[in-house]
């Protein structure tokens, strides 16, 4: 149960400061770090790593200090945005390589089995300055996997990928997750965060703006109405019943959808008076889901609050 602790960590180059007073704390499972470009997520990274040290704060590793300790490298896997390659060497070479600075007792097994957990076999006799731009993500996955990690730091890893081998790491990524070991991996690409990531830790501009699950993150926004779309046997009638109700602050008719469209403010109210309303007028709801309760929609209102 392999735990980083951020504590009240900034990082600033000269007069810009990139990190500003973060704590956070992400542990076994896979967590999505987002923000936009320039919010500090790579800074945060190489700082988790032990490539660069805070300015002030701590990061830890189970307790341990990142910065200039080179036993907890042996525990941590990076895969950077940058490529910092040698394309002289075949994707073989380059992930042995790795294996043998890690001395493992046989570099060799090592690397064979890293190249195969990123089905990068049938490739790793070909120099990488062959390899298109997902297959050396993949080699770079594999460097970091050859000495098998309990911590895995990625960022932006799906760059460059096509849908195929994107699919292909999440459901790796997703399996690391599964079996305890701590996976954090940033991504503009939302959706897949949102199919991948059981925790976010959004970022913005250098401070840390939230954390969670971002329907959790969603529901304590209380300062503007949450949006449901609702079908029912009888829309206008549940229209007519909802209107009247303290909770909504909008309802509409969607004739295109066949639904309605109710923002509500008061979302504990809300989730308990439509069964209610519902139940006493003798309408049947159908199908209730929230519209803006994707992580676009949550991260966009976070960016821009």
């Amino acid at each position: 149960m392999t735990t980083i602790e951020i504590t009240q960590v900034s990082r600033w180059f000269g007069n810009v400061v990139a990190v500003n007073d973060i704590s956070m704390a992400i542990g076994p499972g896979v967590t999505g770090l987002l923000g936009p470009n320039g919010a500090g997520k790579s800074t945060l990274i190489h700082m988790m790593s032990g490539f660069l040290a805070p300015s002030a704060g701590t990061v830890t590793l189970d307790g341990a200090s990142i910065w200039r300790n080179e036993s907890v490298y042996r525990h941590i896997g990076l895969v950077p945005e940058r490529e910092g390659m040698y394309d002289y060497l075949t994707g073989g070479e380059f992930v042995l390589a790795n294996a043998e600075l890690h001395r493992l007792p046989d570099p060799k097994a090592a690397a064979r089995d890293a190249l195969a957990t990123v089905e990068m076999t049938d490739a790793a006799d070909r120099r990488i300055s062959t390899y298109s731009k997902g297959m050396r993500q993949r080699v770079k996955m594999a460097s970091a996997l050859v000495h098998q990690p309990s911590v895995l730091l990625l960022d932006e890893p799906f760059n460059g990928m096509d849908p195929r081998q994107r699919m292909q790491l999440m459901t790796l990524l997703r399996r690391m997750g599964d079996e305890g070991r701590t996976v954090l991996f940033s991504s503009h690409i939302l959706e897949e965060v949102e199919q991948l990531a059981g925790h976010i830790e959004v970022i913005v501009a250098g401070r840390h703006a939230a954390s969670g699950d971002f329907r959790r993150i969603r529901r304590l926004m209380t300062d503007r109405p949450h949006q449901y779309l609702i079908r029912s046997s009888d829309d206008r009638a549940l229209a007519a019943a909802l209107i009247g109700d303290p909770s909504t602050t909008s309802i509409e008719v969607d004739t295109a959808e066949r639904a309605l469209r109710v923002q509500a403010h008061d979302f504990g109210r809300f989730t308990t008076e439509l069964p209610r309303l519902a139940r006493d007028h003798g309408i049947r709801l159908l199908a209730v889901s929230p519209s803006d309760e994707s992580l676009e929609s949550v991260f966009s209102y976070l960016i821009s609050a």
